[in-house]
């Protein structure tokens, strides 16, 4: 893996995070591949699109306790034969302060006009 795509794949994640955080839909658009896939870590829920991922979090943000998630990536590996990477890390989702849940998850990246963008992530709720 190169130290760029790491690097980029990593502050993508960031950027998630923080728009995460501050409940800004805006931010999420563009860190979304168009045809993004999520399974979620409770219920195997599965989330199927750019537009139906951001209407999640956008009822996600409407909550009066709202959770705030942050991913931690442990390891990304790059493929060396397409423009694609894989990222392993841990989340957890916290409500005023208070670890609610955590886990596992994994997500598939594709380099798209110079851009990493999110194609798919499978979450566990292990705690």
């Amino acid at each position: 893996m190169t130290a760029a795509a790491d690097l980029a794949i990593r502050l993508r994640r960031a950027a998630f995070n923080r728009a995460l955080a501050e409940a800004d839909l805006a931010a999420i658009g563009p860190l979304l591949a168009l045809h993004v896939v999520m399974v979620t870590g409770t219920d195997s829920a599965v989330i199927a699109g750019r537009k139906a991922q951001l209407l999640a979090w956008k009822r996600e943000f409407a909550a009066k306790a709202r959770m705030i998630y942050t991913r931690t990536p442990d390891m990304i590996m790059a493929s060396p034969v397409e423009p694609i990477a894989m990222e392993h890390g841990t989340w957890q989702g916290v409500v005023d302060g208070a670890v609610q849940a955590s886990g596992s998850y994994s997500a598939k990246w594709r380099e798209m006009a110079g851009a990493w963008v999110i194609e798919a992530e499978i979450y566990a709720t292990l705690a």
